[in-house]
């Protein structure tokens, strides 16, 4: 499951001297977050996928939730200090991150968005999520993402 192939994520950690370990699953097809986790052999509440939401101010918003929960928008937006959010349609993702979806990661969007992960992150000793390309995963404490992006954790599931 380890691979070779580097990412612009895996660029930015390394430039950043940020340990982490990288895997990748076959890219046949679309995976859910949950499928990607039982490829990994991993339990889908380590691996967390990336989603963008747009508040009701036009602010952006990056949350990740892990794979077998889908993101609860009134906790979100409360998170964020929105009165509402929602997520932002497929085809507005490349433009605004840079990333094409089920390749979201929350490293080395086109700009910095404030980042929410859900509040069970930090009790993990390390936690999985995308590497910038789909099928590509990165593992690593949250300590070490939260060296690299500014990032909180909240209940937003």
């Amino acid at each position: 499951m380890k691979q070779s192939e580097k990412t612009n994520v895996m660029r930015i950690l390394n430039q950043a001297k940020i340990p982490y370990q990288s895997y990748s699953v076959p890219a046949t097809g679309e995976h859910t977050a949950v499928d990607l986790a039982k490829m990994l052999g991993e339990d889908p509440a380590r691996v967390f996928k990336t989603l963008v939401t747009v508040g009701k101010s036009g602010n952006h918003y990056v949350f990740m939730v892990p794979a077998e929960k889908g993101l609860h928008l009134k906790k979100a937006a409360a998170a964020v200090g929105e009165k509402s959010v929602e997520m932002i349609k497929a085809k507005e993702l490349l433009p605004l991150t840079g990333y094409i979806h089920g390749g979201c990661s929350p490293i080395g969007m086109k700009k910095q968005f404030v980042t929410v992960i859900h509040e069970t992150a930090p009790s993990f000793e390390t936690i999985f999520f995308s590497a910038g390309k789909i099928g590509y995963q990165i593992e690593m404490p949250f300590s070490s993402l939260q060296q690299i992006i500014r990032i909180s954790a909240c209940d937003i599931v």
